[in-house]
């Protein structure tokens, strides 16, 4: 049956039940009920606004200053894919942007590195963990990994629309250096050029590279931190430090980055092509990429920096959480099932649970029950 129906009746009120059963009699063991109302002030911290307001502040920050930091990797990225000729390899092709243009032209595009996935890695982050409970309540039945795909694919479609005017000027200072310097004079010479359309004419394809790589991303995180506590630590998640927990994170996420992106390789070499004009329409990119270079071309650079990338984004964003007071390793339905098995082991049903959650939300005055 899954716990989300507990945790949704408990949320909206309690409004099927009427009676006040005192704490005491649901537990008789005062450790277990210690226990329980520790589970209980964790469960309502993270369906609290303020904690989807950390998972959002920290998506910005994770997100926006780990991709500043790899500037100069996504600059030969996109030039790699829009000239691909010119700039045949990795190192090659730093030494020819270096020599042509400069050292700071391994820089072009900064701004819109660091505001544009910082705002996209707000809404990633924040939405992903709202729609995950939201979706936990209603598919109850659901495979986990149904809940990581839904979750996923409904936060990256606010998340891309917030990104793509960044991507569309960051992507044309990077390629073209008499474009603009950065955002501040690239917005207006692009709405001036191309209209508002300009800065979304290339949202269906930044949807056909992030939902997939989002949802992989993300099933694949969740999946390989539990595989990793399973049959490798061999431990729960709770008995592990900090450290260890973190440390987690980081295998678990180079993982879902290098997942994620093969699945996005193909529409990431899309993109470029129809932000650099090479291209009127997916079609017509497609067709003179090629088929085998539409999955090939600059992938060994993507997997290069952003299974590195990712792997600081889950590490910062965890850290971010861990330190006000939210472990995300442990998640939200480790904490109700762990009380649900302490009402079990008293033989207590989830219409004490029901009750349990009534009480508690009126000690620490949450909105009350409804009679």
């Amino acid at each position: 049956m899954g716990f989300g129906p507990y945790v949704w009746r408990c949320r909206r009120g309690c409004t099927a039940f009427k009676a006040q059963i005192p704490t005491q009699d649901l537990f008789g063991e005062e450790e277990n009920q210690r226990e329980m109302m520790r589970v209980e002030e964790r469960a309502y911290r993270e369906l609290s606004p303020g904690y989807y307001g950390i998972c959002t502040v920290g998506g910005m920050l994770s997100a926006g200053t780990t991709h500043l930091a790899i500037t100069p990797l996504d600059v030969l990225k996109v030039n790699m894919q829009v000239n691909p000729i010119k700039y045949n390899g990795i190192s090659s092709g730093l030494n020819t942007l270096w020599k042509e243009q400069g050292p700071s032209a391994l820089w072009r595009g900064w701004s819109g590195k660091l505001f544009g996935y910082g705002v996209q890695g707000g809404f990633k982050f924040g939405l992903y963990e709202y729609f995950k409970r939201v979706y936990s309540d209603v598919l109850v039945d659901q495979n986990r990994t149904v809940i990581f795909f839904v979750s996923s694919a409904s936060a990256q479609v606010f998340a891309d629309v917030a990104l793509c005017p960044f991507e569309a000027v960051k992507v044309q200072v990077q390629t073209q250096p008499n474009f603009a310097k950065g955002l501040v004079d690239g917005f207006p010479k692009l709405y001036a050029a191309e209209g508002l359309s300009g800065f979304y004419k290339g949202l269906v394809p930044l949807w056909a590279r992030n939902l997939p790589f989002s949802m992989t991303m993300f099933a694949t995180f969740e999946h390989s931190i539990d595989f990793i506590y399973n049959n490798i630590i061999q431990r729960k998640k709770e008995d592990c430090s900090v450290a260890q927990q973190l440390g987690v994170t980081c295998l678990a996420g180079y993982a879902a980055g290098a997942f994620g992106t093969l699945i996005s390789n193909p529409a990431d070499n899309i993109v470029s092509s129809l932000y650099n004009k090479k291209a009127a329409n997916v079609l017509q990119a497609v067709k003179n990429i090629g088929f085998v270079d539409l999955f090939t071309r600059s992938l060994p650079l993507r997997i290069a920096f952003v299974g590195p990338v990712v792997t600081m984004q889950w590490f910062f964003y965890d850290t971010i959480k861990v330190l006000n007071g939210f472990l995300r390793v442990e998640g939200l339905s480790g904490t109700w099932k762990k009380g649900m098995d302490l009402l079990k082991a008293r033989g207590n049903d989830k219409l004490q649970f029901d009750h349990f959650c009534c009480n508690y939300r009126k000690k620490k005055n949450y909105q009350p029950c409804r009679n």
